[in-house]
């Protein structure tokens, strides 16, 4: 009998798109963030998307204290590959986004393929008060926002992770972004094999459906060959629906409080576990297992979790 294929399972843990207001369930503090993941690996995760928040206010946080603090809690319990942000939140230099790379030297790291608008101004419409002052502001602000990513910015980032031996996830919101990893690729600042996130359904960005996941998965072949491992998430109601989609097509999948608050329609999700343990049931019914850390290092090509900086 031929062996089941090995899915990966990424909870994307907090984010910088829904703010405290959103949800009660939303992890803030290092802490919170920190025991959310650890219950995430225990469900299946094995790998997680790290953004920081100051803890006294919820906000999107550069401070690599904030970080360091998530990171070494994570490793003394559980062997989870962190995956952190190199994307950060609104208003953040590139310098802060990109800070994380050399003081940690993490395993993994989200890398954003393109500038775009990157907007979650229609979320305010939905929000009767807000429980910190900055939410409002910093939702409607998104209205007049690029998410900057230039050519010069995105080959500074490359050769930071190659520099600190870190595995560049390339976030792809559109097929533009797949034209600037080829472009990386040919001056030989990005190498094969890849690792691919489709992130789908942000406002600016490629809806999330199953015929535009269909048409960047063959864009990328095109481009790659078959050189690159694959995932998706979705920020859309249809979210588990899209995930079991890309499963027979070959790929990976991404859940969390990051792309979606629910664990189904009207329902919140009480914690990230609640959203891995439904993918990790959706990967076991479709025939596949589900990857644990270590499978997942081998998958990607990671150098392994001896040789962080945390």
């Amino acid at each position: 009998m031929s062996k089941k294929r090995k899915v990966i399972i990424q909870a994307a843990i907090t984010g910088s798109v829904h703010t405290p207001s959103m949800s009660p369930y939303l992890p803030v503090t290092p802490k919170q963030i920190a025991d959310d993941i650890v219950r995430s690996c225990e469900a299946g995760a094995a790998t997680v998307h790290i953004h920081a928040r100051d803890p006294e206010t919820g906000a999107p946080s550069a401070n690599l204290e904030h970080f360091g603090e998530i990171l070494s809690d994570v490793k003394s319990r559980c062997n989870v590959v962190c995956g952190v942000t190199s994307g950060g939140g609104a208003k953040m230099t590139v310098e802060e986004r990109i800070s994380i790379i050399p003081r940690y030297e993490p395993e993994l790291a989200s890398f954003d393929m393109g500038s775009m608008n990157f907007a979650i101004y229609p979320l305010a419409k939905n929000m009767e008060e807000f429980k910190y002052d900055w939410e409002k502001d910093y939702i409607l602000g998104t209205e007049d926002y690029v998410f900057r990513n230039t050519f010069k910015e995105l080959k500074f980032f490359a050769e930071t992770m190659n520099k600190h031996n870190t595995k560049p996830e390339l976030e792809i919101f559109d097929t533009s972004m797949i034209s600037n990893s080829a472009q990386l690729i040919r001056e030989g600042y990005i190498k094969k094999p890849l690792y691919l996130q489709f992130v789908l359904g942000i406002l600016g960005g490629a809806p999330a459906s199953v015929e535009v996941l269909v048409f960047l998965l063959q864009q990328s072949q095109k481009m790659f060959g078959e050189d690159f491992v694959w995932s998706v998430c979705a920020a859309s109601r249809e979210q588990y629906a899209l995930l079991a989609s890309a499963l027979p097509l070959g790929g990976n999948i991404r859940v969390g409080m990051e792309d979606s608050l629910l664990l189904e329609r009207g329902v919140l999700a009480k914690s990230n576990a609640e959203q891995v343990e439904k993918a990790a049931r959706i990967v076991r019914e479709l025939g596949y297992e589900v990857a644990t850390p270590d499978e997942a290092r081998e998958i990607l090509g990671l150098k392994g979790l001896d040789k962080v900086k945390y």
